[in-house]
């Protein structure tokens, strides 16, 4: 399958969903959240899923659900755990270039505030500093470009990666 496809990978809160929508528009693709997927796939929320299955579980449905997907000429948003399943990211390396929006961990606290609420894959007494720390890793082995998100307007964003299309 030729890679016709735009994969945004990030932790949570980092705009993957806003930005994958507009840059979608932007480039005449279709947008898909494997976020929106999973929860399609579970009945219920992410957060529900995940306090009535426990995490390993929740891992696995959006591990299996991202992998299932197929598309041609999308931006595809995923959920910040996706980068814990190799077969996943495998992929949608397949199939994509995969582009991880690099927010600072200052903002990504900020526009989440409680983790609780949000639906955020996190291990029982893990902090989001911990996550930030255990994550960033994953996300620069696995993306063929980085954007540097600190200070920068989602026009900024959009534009920055537009021409990396």
């Amino acid at each position: 399958m030729p890679k016709s496809n735009i994969v945004l990978i990030g932790m949570p809160a980092s705009g993957k969903s806003t930005l994958g929508v507009q840059l979608a528009k932007w480039l005449s693709m279709g947008f898909m959240d494997t976020d929106l997927l999973v929860q399609a796939r579970a009945g219920i929320s992410m957060q529900a899923y995940q306090n009535a299955h426990g995490l390993d579980a929740y891992q696995t449905l959006e591990c299996d659900t991202v992998k299932s997907v197929v598309c041609e000429n999308c931006v595809i948003a995923t959920g910040g755990s996706a980068v814990y399943c190799e077969g996943a990211m495998q992929h949608l390396r397949s199939m994509a270039r995969i582009i991880f929006l690099d927010v600072p961990l200052d903002e990504i606290k900020r526009r989440i505030g409680d983790t609780s609420q949000r639906g955020v894959v996190i291990k029982p007494g893990m902090t989001l500093d911990d996550l930030f720390e255990e994550r960033r890793p994953l996300y620069l082995q696995h993306a063929d470009e980085v954007i540097d998100c600190f200070g920068k307007t989602p026009d900024e964003l959009l534009a920055e990666i537009r021409c990396l299309s």
